[in-house]
C-alpha cells in the first residue's frame, strides 16, 4: 500500500526522474506524445490546405497555359505535399498501430524523427509553392530568388535556430547515462 501512497502524493510510480518534473518514464513518454501530437496538429492543417490548393490548381483555366517548367514545378510540389502530409500523419498512425504494445517511448522517438523529416519536406513544399506561384504571377527570375530566400528563412527558423538553442543550453542538458554511473550530455536528437 505504501507504493500507492507515493503515487497519490507524487503522481509517480517508481520515484522521480532527474529533471525535477517528478514523472516516471511512462509519464514522460505520455507527455512527450501529447506534445508531439499538438505540434503535429499545427503543421497538418497548413499542409492539408496547401495540398487542397495544389489539387484545385489543376482544374483552373489558367493551368492549361503553364509552360513545361511550371508543370514540372507543380508536379514536384504536389508530390512533396503528399509526402509531407504522409510524414506528418505517420506519428499518429504509428501510435494507433502500436497502441497498448508497451512501446510508448519508442513510438515517441519514431514520431519525433518522422515529424522532423516532415518539417524538412514541408520547407521544400512551401518553397516549391512560392516558386510556382511567383513564376506564374511575376517572372521566373524573381520567383527563383524569392523561393531561395523562403527556403533559407524556413531552414533558419525551423532547424538552425533550434540547433543554436540546444548548443547554447547544452551544459544544462546533463542526464545520467543509462548503463553506467557516468553523466553525459544529451544530443539534440534526444532532447524530447
Amino acid at each position: 500500500m505504501k507504493q500507492w501512497d507515493t503515487v497519490r502524493a507524487t503522481g509517480v510510480l517508481g520515484g522521480h526522474d532527474e529533471d525535477g518534473r517528478g514523472e516516471g518514464a511512462l509519464q514522460r513518454a505520455d507527455r512527450n506524445m501529447l506534445e508531439l501530437l499538438q505540434e503535429l496538429r499545427v503543421a497538418q492543417t497548413g499542409v492539408q490546405i496547401l495540398f487542397g490548393f495544389l489539387l484545385a490548381l489543376a482544374f483552373t483555366e489558367r493551368f492549361s497555359r503553364i509552360d513545361s517548367v511550371q508543370l514540372c514545378m507543380y508536379v514536384v510540389t504536389l508530390l512533396l505535399s503528399v509526402v509531407t502530409a504522409g510524414l506528418l500523419v505517420a506519428p499518429a498512425a504509428v501510435h494507433r498501430v502500436t497502441f497498448q504494445c508497451g512501446a510508448k517511448a519508442e513510438t515517441v522517438q519514431l514520431g519525433h524523427r518522422l515529424f522532423l523529416a516532415g518539417l524538412g519536406t514541408l520547407a521544400l513544399t512551401l518553397t516549391g509553392a512560392v516558386l510556382l506561384v511567383l513564376d506564374v504571377a511575376v517572372d521566373r527570375e524573381f520567383a527563383v530568388s524569392a523561393a531561395v530566400m523562403v527556403g533559407v528563412v524556413l531552414i533558419l527558423l525551423w532547424f538552425a535556430l533550434a540547433l543554436w538553442l540546444v548548443r547554447r543550453v547544452r551544459a544544462n542538458c546533463v542526464v545520467p547515462a543509462e548503463e553506467s554511473g557516468e553523466r553525459r550530455i544529451r544530443g539534440w536528437h534526444e532532447a524530447i
